[in-house]
């Protein structure tokens, strides 16, 4: 099932996320609605307090990027073994992050029609609980590792917005208001204010 994205001015999409139990209610149909309504919205990965759940789960695709970049941009934006992940995360928490960063442009399906560039670290070791609820820490690079940093953010009440700097996002702030009053057109569902 699609669900609505909460836009950009939802007080939740600030607040810091719960973890879960392995018996939460309905799990494996959320994840289910969470990456039917990311694909809906022709997103790279979704957070669940940007449906409307102050908890920390997110779905992270950068497999369907890395098909859709020529040779040349995938040596660039992706480590040489990487050739993507389609993965759920649950209660996540990033334990290790890079000291080499990298910039590169970043939106958001809560704040649409919207990017900007943001500094990350190229690589971050992570622990998590996959979709069977199976104890994983592993390390990724590149764009996959950008999309989980972003997604992750969102379980921790961050949007890429607070990563700028402030001029720039002044000059974004009418835009950003207009988003919050629903004043846009988006290709799917949304939930404003």
């Amino acid at each position: 099932m699609k669900r609505p994205i909460l836009a950009y001015g939802h007080s939740i999409l600030k607040q810091k996320c719960n973890d879960i139990e392995k018996n939460y209610p309905e799990l494996n149909k959320l994840i289910a609605d969470m990456w039917e309504t990311m694909k809906n919205a022709n997103g790279c990965g979704l957070a669940s307090p940007q449906i409307g759940l102050p908890i920390r789960l997110f779905v992270v695709d950068s497999k369907t990027t890395f098909e859709n970049l020529d040779e040349a941009d995938r040596e660039i934006y992706f480590d040489k073994d990487d050739k993507g992940i389609m993965e759920t995360f649950i209660n996540a928490k990033i334990i290790e992050r890079s000291a080499e960063l990298w910039e590169d442009e970043e939106g958001c399906l809560s704040i649409p029609n919207l990017s900007q560039k943001v500094k990350r670290p190229w690589t971050i070791s992570i622990e998590y609980y996959n979709k069977d609820f199976d104890f994983q820490t592993k390390t990724f690079s590149g764009t996959t590792a950008r999309m989980i940093q972003h997604e992750y953010d969102h379980t921790e009440g961050i949007l890429y917005l607070d990563y700028l700097k402030p001029l720039t996002r002044r000059l974004m702030e009418s835009k950003l208001k207009k988003i919050a009053k629903g004043q846009i057109k988006t290709k799917y569902p949304m939930k404003f204010v």
